[in-house]
């Protein structure tokens, strides 16, 4: 397996963090999270028009770069290291991924607008009932007048209050806990039926609950086959469990320079905190904690094509070493920092935050041991 960046990957990652360092600093951020809508705007329209990250990944047919999902690992790393709350991981990694792979009208219609920045997809396909379990619904799909009739709740749909379309799991026939009968739908914000409770989250970012009234879809909305959407949904949901580590991978090396730095400026019984050896080994554990993530992430980004069972495992375990990772490093930071590690004031609190949702975002540590188990 080949590890390393191309050129274009280098100059991508170089860019980005250098665009991010200008005009997502720390303050800036902070500034985005107080205003009003909770995210920006010009900044999204920046990453699509003046960097082209939002196409880097989608296939040069639909006015993408013709990338992977290694440009998408190096992306969100570097989005990580910034904490941008912007909606990149549900809109190009969920909906554009998805779109480009179903391929058709729907797909050439909206994927170019993914590029441009001007549609914004939020996944809702989590149920209060539901944990983690990707079948485990009860909204519901009907046909209706050539159409399908939506009915149903999702909970915490992650970027909701700032998105143009939803990528909806529903029930079209079948048990609520069934493989059978599991269907997608792309629907659009403003279609009579839906509602929106819009909140922020604990990491500063926003979500909402999502309510489904009896909203007509039209048959050309279906995402897939009727009934068959689940091995897709399985494949994205491999693809965002991947890619949201990559962002934690950034989330913890942000962390570690914090505290490294704090350490080398903090001054006690007249010696730099960084001098004591206890604290110093404490440092070196977070290094081999992120490093031994960072290869498990590798190793499963560059595993998304394989057969359904190894694909699975390889992002479960990814998923686990990197929860893991995420407790040890943002544990370590706040403790090395003190009572400083968890004000608003200071960076490290709010990448502590933002490595706690991580560690549960897709799946907790325990949820993919057992899904790990399972395909063994």
């Amino acid at each position: 397996m080949n590890l390393s960046l191309t050129e274009e990957q280098v100059l991508m990652r170089d860019t980005l963090r250098s665009f991010l360092a200008d005009r997502y600093a720390f303050d800036t951020h902070r500034a985005i999270l107080e205003s009003e809508s909770g995210w920006s705007a010009n900044c999204w329209r920046a990453l699509a028009n003046e960097l082209g990250v939002l196409g880097a990944s989608l296939p040069e047919t639909l006015g993408g770069s013709g990338g992977n999902a290694i440009d998408n690992l190096v992306i969100l790393e570097s989005m990580g290291r910034s904490l941008m709350v912007e909606p990149y991981l549900s809109t190009v990694v969920i909906g554009g991924g998805l779109l480009s792979r179903l391929g058709g009208a729907l797909a050439e219609a909206l994927v170019p607008k993914i590029v441009s920045g001007e549609v914004v997809i939020a996944f809702a396909w989590a149920e209060p009932q539901g944990r983690y379990e990707l079948s485990d619904l009860r909204t519901t799909a009907v046909r209706s007048d050539g159409g399908y009739l939506l009915c149903g709740h999702k909970a915490v749909v992650v970027g909701a209050p700032w998105a143009t379309h939803f990528v909806v799991t529903a029930r079209t026939s079948g048990g609520e806990r069934d493989a059978e009968g599991v269907s997608a739908f792309l629907v659009e914000r403003d279609t009579a039926g839906t509602s929106l409770q819009s909140y922020p989250t604990v990491d500063g970012g926003r979500a909402a609950e999502l309510r489904f009234d009896q909203v007509r879809v039209p048959a050309h909305h279906l995402l897939g086959e009727e009934g068959q959407a689940l091995p897709m949904l399985e494949r994205v949901m491999d693809e965002a469990i991947v890619a949201v580590c990559a962002e934690g991978l950034g989330v913890m090396r942000r962390m570690l320079d914090e505290t490294v730095e704090y350490a080398q400026q903090r001054l006690q019984f007249g010696k730099a905190i960084a001098s004591f050896q206890v604290l110093q080994h404490r440092m070196v554990d977070m290094h081999i904690a992120i490093e031994q993530a960072t290869s498990l992430v590798t190793v499963a980004t560059l595993k998304l094509d394989e057969p359904p069972r190894e694909r699975a495992q390889a992002a479960s375990a990814a998923k686990v070493q990197t929860g893991r990772a995420l407790r040890l490093v943002g544990q370590s930071a706040v403790q090395i920092h003190g009572g400083m590690g968890v004000t608003e004031e200071l960076a490290v609190g709010h990448f502590f935050k933002r490595a706690s949702v991580i560690q549960h975002q897709f799946g907790s540590v325990d949820h993919h041991l057992r899904r790990y188990a399972e395909r063994l």
